[in-house]
């Protein structure tokens, strides 16, 4: 067709026209659509390139189909335009009707956009009309509006020519012929999405109708060989919970057969301390961490979800709910936990931890200069409020949320050096004195040995409830509370006296002495301040005895 003269075309480049459009009208997807109307350009409109850049839901353009030449094709084949860059090419150049023409003069500034484009290679125009390497030709395709008036619809893409066979910019008869194409264009494509959504709709129709024939059996299959357990209760009125139906891998799980499960609802099977997280999961729908009972009294961690099963006449009918077993998961969150707060060779807590413990014992603001009563004072007053029998209550000010009583009681410590009857929490600060020369002497291994029985013997010294903990390398330290000045000394030397004994490690016996330095927490001080106390304490204790003594003790 690009050797036709106007107004005089040959009626067999009409025809041929004409077939492009039927196919175009007549292809079998829209992909096949889009590449028809991109191999209809070259085919009829006399271009040696062409490509469809189609408008995505998000309303940036993706080039979707190219025709002319395979390299090219290959090169930007599914690259996407910004709509952006888009408007600004059509909203340039030069407009012939609905096409727009960039001539290479203005086209420059196009270099740098995200518009996926090609480059031609070819020699300088020789005369006024020739069609420059540079030039650039959009024609935009709109979907059909009102009354099929185009210029009212919307758009749908933009086709892109290049190089016109016959060398030559269009003239009225191409430029009409290529306006009239991309209209056809915009009507087949329209029709191709049209019959695909179609496709899609009757496809999805005919699943949802086979699965809505097939739910009653998925679900009781689905439920009955489900690897985990499932349920199903009773929500609302006054069986709100009660089991209707069990699968066999809740009933293995809990060991109790589907006939008793069905007398049960999960508040009567669940741990007492976790009837709240099941009520409110039961209430709400949803995901909850708790404990069921065995049919062997022992306790199990599930992880219990419940969907709420809801009828659209009715409201909601019942609870579905899936239990999985998570006691092993448990169990290796408890060791990470452990881990992370206990020191792994001795077993022992490890500096964090101790000073957490520490710091639950210890508030801010310094204990009453009395011990046995709590000192607070009035926030409107300014002056200590007490009740009948002399206690004292804090009403402010406090930077704390406000609490008309003030429960904290405070951590004290006995006054000066002398036992004045004070019990407070006594913090011991351990060092063993000739540890080095055994590491040095005999090997880590024998070192770890001895740290480890040190522990042990710490440990079997002290009272259930207080704490032995390993700061690193040879460092204890203990915290024991209710204790007096003397109390806390007998300890220390009880202490000292097992660590010297003996002690087997890599098949000899080595002794290593003891320094213990005794500090006291009170409310006011931090715990690296207690610590602290206490390492002075133990340094000074260590410096009071005779170099040769220390490690006999």
């Amino acid at each position: 067709m690009e050797t036709e003269s106007e107004p005089y075309v040959r009626l067999a480049s009409l025809r041929q026209l004409h077939q492009v459009m039927a196919d175009m009208n007549t292809a079998r997807s829209l992909a096949d659509t889009l590449q028809t109307v991109a191999e209809g350009v070259v085919a009829a409109l006399g271009y040696e390139l062409a490509c469809v850049n189609l408008v995505r839901p998000d309303g940036d353009l993706v080039v979707a189909a190219f025709a002319g030449n395979p390299a090219a094709e290959a090169l930007i084949t599914g690259r996407v335009g910004s709509r952006e860059s888009w408007d600004r090419r059509l909203g340039m150049g030069e407009h012939w009707g609905d096409l727009v023409f960039i001539p290479h003069t203005e086209g420059w500034v196009l270099d740098d956009d995200d518009v996926p484009q090609w480059y031609t290679d070819g020699p300088a125009p020789r005369f006024e009309d020739e069609w420059h390497p540079a030039d650039r030709l959009f024609a935009p395709m709109y979907a059909p509006g009102p009354q099929g008036n185009a210029a009212c619809g919307e758009l749908i893409g933009v086709l892109s020519v290049d190089r016109p066979r016959n060398g030559r910019r269009p003239g009225a008869w191409g430029r009409e012929a290529l306006q009239m194409y991309a209209f056809q264009a915009a009507i087949a494509i329209s029709n191709a999405r049209l019959r695909a959504n179609m496709q899609r709709a009757l496809v999805r129709l005919e699943r949802e109708q086979q699965a809505l024939r097939a739910s009653e059996e998925s679900f009781r299959q689905a439920f009955e060989y489900a690897p985990s357990g499932m349920a199903i209760a009773e929500m609302g009125g006054d069986q709100h919970g009660r089991i209707l139906r069990t699968n066999d891998a809740l009933c293995r799980l809990l060991g109790r057969p589907a006939s008793a499960m069905r007398r049960y609802s999960f508040s009567d099977l669940v741990h007492p301390e976790d009837i709240g997280t099941l009520l409110r999961t039961s209430a709400e729908g949803g995901r909850a961490e708790l404990r069921l009972g065995r049919r062997d009294g022992t306790y199990v961690w599930v992880s219990l979800r419940n969907s709420v099963v809801a009828d659209a006449a009715d409201g909601p009918r019942f609870l579905l709910t899936h239990v999985e077993d998570i006691e092993e998961r448990k169990r290796r969150e408890l060791q990470l936990a452990h881990r992370a707060s206990h020191d792994s060779l001795t077993g022992l807590p490890n500096s964090a931890e101790l000073r957490s413990r520490l710091s639950a014992r210890l508030c801010q603001r310094a204990a009453p200069p009395h011990p046995g009563v709590v000192e607070s004072h009035d926030a409107a007053y300014g002056h200590p409020a007490f009740d009948a029998i002399g206690h004292a209550f804090d009403f402010g000010p406090s930077t704390e949320p406000f609490d008309a009583y003030d429960h904290h009681v405070h951590t004290v410590a006995p006054d000066g050096d002398h036992d004045d009857g004070t019990k407070g929490l006594a913090v011991l600060f351990c060092d063993l004195d000739g540890f080095k020369s055994i590491n040095d002497r005999f090997g880590h291994n024998a070192g770890d040995a001895v740290l480890i029985e040190v522990a042990r013997r710490l440990s079997n010294g002290v009272r259930d409830g207080d704490t032995v903990a390993r700061l690193g390398g040879d460092e204890f330290v203990i915290l024991a509370d209710g204790l007096g000045r003397a109390d806390a000394q007998d300890l220390a030397v009880r202490l000292r006296n097992e660590i010297i004994q003996p002690i087997r490690a890599e098949g000899r016996a080595v002794r290593v002495g003891a320094s213990f330095g005794i500090g006291w927490a009170h409310c006011g001080m931090t715990a690296d301040e207690v610590l602290k106390s206490a390492d002075e304490r133990m340094y000074v204790e260590k410096r009071s005895r005779p170099k040769q003594h220390r490690r006999a003790g």
